[in-house]
């Protein structure tokens, strides 16, 4: 019997119960003994000491079982929004999903953030209506705002019996199978019309696998991961209607990143999917001199080591110390860079200690590792600042800092993170053996404007007789390096924002060597000498050309109660937002505006008073603007000091 694999990815808004889904699923397959709890912090997944203090999924976690002939590996993810760059590094390596709704609070915003990135990267994905055990649980209620709310085609698989009891089960029931695969199939509709006999239960079965996977429809089970309830179920249609993994073992290798941790001797440990190919260990995966060292996969619970990985298979690399997350392997299919907002938010991180200020530095740059969205940069005026998403988020680096590095560090306010874009073209060149210039290097850039949201391209279109790759090895590594060196020093513009939406080119490159002629002599060129120029010709290119701080904007969702559409509107003029859409559906409107991130921030606290509680707003982001007035200028100034 040949084994299947399924890369399964479990979602879901805070407290849905996906971290218990999961431990319920472990145990219905014998991987463990007994089904954790995330309040007594014993569940497999969660398990930094830091989860299971607080109960929540902080990084993405990997677990296996097997459910007849196919395996499954199953990464749970994070649920609060602060960590969503969690949940974003894991959608481009899935094959499918579960996402859990709970059956007593329904349709919450980060359900509806997830499932609109499923359906946008195509991948199939079932529903589990969890905690049908609960008080107030009304199954049928979230099945029908999962049709209006999300959008989308469902096909209900159970029936609920004693909802909100300990008592309650959830039975098979298919029998609204035919009217919503017909809707999506004129072949089977006109089979339907004639010979409703026709449509037998393995037919509307293959049917309703096929059109899962091409995500027209999304199945929908019902159950309780605390008593185990519709687990079966559920369990039958992973393997059922979820496309299983396929790749071509002996294709070129073709991987990618999606984690990276330290192990316990501080080693860099890399999680990859491989989609194509085969990797082993002592394989050289990314063209350089690292190479596979140790490699292991999940075995029926425990991480096992072995000699290769094939097609469809997630496991981890050791000996790979220059890999980041989002990496590449081999010829990767390329994946969009965020499939959410990158963090709009910032503050100031310092040590409670003076002295710690170099291990603060390597902690946080390791974190950053770990978890590229939230970006980490020094400033050498304000100190290290943090990009994040939340005031939790803060909260838990502050706490793993402690735990995990020994030390103590204070976070100043929050604040709104703002980027600078080049206003016009500057140029700047330092030449060796001059008096500004202290390095043994010859290093001219020029900066200039690039499309909106494009981020930071470095062109390096340099020969390699003026690299010095005695130092580099290879004109590919030196253009790699300049890029890098240019991408830091891009960290704090002149006002002390990230620089972003421009295009760097190289236009000089010179070395010097000990017998050369006058204007090259010196000392023989390092890798530190372009490393450390690079800052002071950037910081000159940037001055030639002026920059313009922009502030981001967010384009909010509000689902409110019709009753209250006066005060939202009132506190959207209030916080000068652009209202885009308003449309009613009964008693409830949505309403769609644009707004800075700032503003969004005080809109979420306005929102429970405004609606008596009921109001539900989404947020996401919707590019920057430049600041509008010298007050708000010195203002984004001014939070930075």
């Amino acid at each position: 019997m040949s084994l299947r694999t399924l890369n399964l990815g479990i979602l879901a808004h805070v407290d849905a119960g996906k971290t218990s889904l999961t431990e319920r699923l472990l145990y219905a397959a014998g991987v463990i003994d007994a089904v954790g709890s995330v309040d007594s912090g014993t569940t497999q997944t969660d398990s930094l000491a830091l989860e299971r203090e607080r109960g929540i999924t902080i990084r993405s976690a990997v677990a296996s079982l097997r459910i007849g002939d196919t395996a499954v590996n199953i990464i749970d993810t994070p649920g609060h929004p602060d960590f969503i760059a969690e949940v974003d590094r894991v959608l481009g390596v899935l094959d499918g999903a579960v996402l859990v709704v709970s059956a007593v609070e329904g349709v919450q915003p980060q359900t509806r953030l997830l499932m609109r990135a499923l359906r946008r990267l195509a991948v199939p994905t079932l529903i589990f209506i969890n905690k049908i055990d609960r008080g107030g649980a009304d199954a049928e209620r979230t099945l029908a705002d999962l049709t209006r709310r999300l959008g989308v085609a469902t096909a209900p698989m159970t029936r609920v019996d004693r909802p909100g009891e300990r008592a309650a089960r959830a039975r098979p029931d298919t029998r609204a199978l035919a009217d919503v695969l017909t809707r999506e199939n004129e072949v089977l509709l006109a089979e339907y019309v004639a010979d409703e006999s026709s449509l037998t239960a393995r037919r509307l079965r293959d049917e309703l696998a096929a059109q899962t996977a091409r995500c027209a429809v999304h199945p929908v089970f019902a159950g309780s991961a605390m008593t185990g309830a519709g687990v079966d179920a559920l369990m039958a249609g992973l393997t059922d209607l979820l496309p299983a993994s396929a790749g071509d073992p002996v294709a070129e290798p073709n991987g990618r990143i999606f984690k990276i941790e330290r192990g316990a001797a501080g080693e860099k440990v890399a999680y990859v999917r491989l989609f194509d190919g085969t990797l082993h260990v002592r394989d050289h995966p990314t063209g350089g001199r690292d190479r596979i060292t140790a490699l292991h996969m999940l075995e029926r619970g425990a991480w096992t080591p072995c000699d290769s990985v094939s097609a469809g298979g997630i496991a981890t690399l050791r000996g790979l110390a220059a890999v980041r997350v989002g990496d590449a392997l081999g010829a990767a299919r390329a994946l969009p860079a965020h499939h959410f907002a990158p963090p709009m938010l910032e503050a100031l991180v310092v040590p409670a200690s003076p002295g710690d200020g170099a291990r603060l530095r390597s902690a946080l740059a390791q974190l950053a590792e770990q978890d590229p969205l939230i970006g980490v940069r020094a400033d050498a005026n304000l100190g290290t600042a943090v990009s994040l998403y939340g005031e939790v988020q803060k909260e838990v680096i502050r706490a793993t800092l402690l735990a995990e590095f020994g030390v103590a560090a204070d976070f100043r306010e929050t604040t709104t993170l703002c980027v600078e874009r080049p206003a016009g073209v500057g140029e700047a060149v330092e030449r060796l053996n001059t008096p500004s210039n202290p390095y043994q290097a010859t290093i001219g850039l020029r900066i200039e404007p690039g499309p909106p949201e494009s981020g930071v391209e470095v062109r390096v279109p340099v020969d390699y007789r003026y690299a010095p790759l005695y130092v580099y090895r290879t004109l590919d590594v030196f253009k790699e390096s300049m890029g890098e060196y240019v991408r830091d020093a891009l960290y704090a513009g002149p006002h002390g924002w990230p620089v972003t939406d421009c295009v760097v080119t190289m236009t000089e490159s010179r070395y010097s060597v000990v017998d050369g002629p006058p204007s090259l002599r010196g000392p023989a060129s390092t890798a530190a000498d372009f490393r450390k120029l690079t800052p002071q010709v950037m910081a000159q290119a940037l001055a030639a050309c002026g920059t313009v701080v922009c502030e981001p904007l967010a384009r909010v969702t509000l689902d409110i109660p019709a009753w209250s559409l006066g005060p939202v509107l009132s506190a959207l003029s209030r916080l000068q937002s652009t209202v885009a859409e308003q449309v009613a559906r009964g008693d409830e409107m949505t309403v769609v505006a644009t707004l800075t991130a700032a503003h969004a921030q005080r809109l979420h606290r306005l929102l429970p008073e405004a609606t008596g509680g009921e109001g539900v707003l989404e947020s996401a982001f919707a590019g920057y603007r430049p600041v509008r007035d010298a007050s708000t200028l010195r203002w984004a100034e001014g939070s930075r000091s």
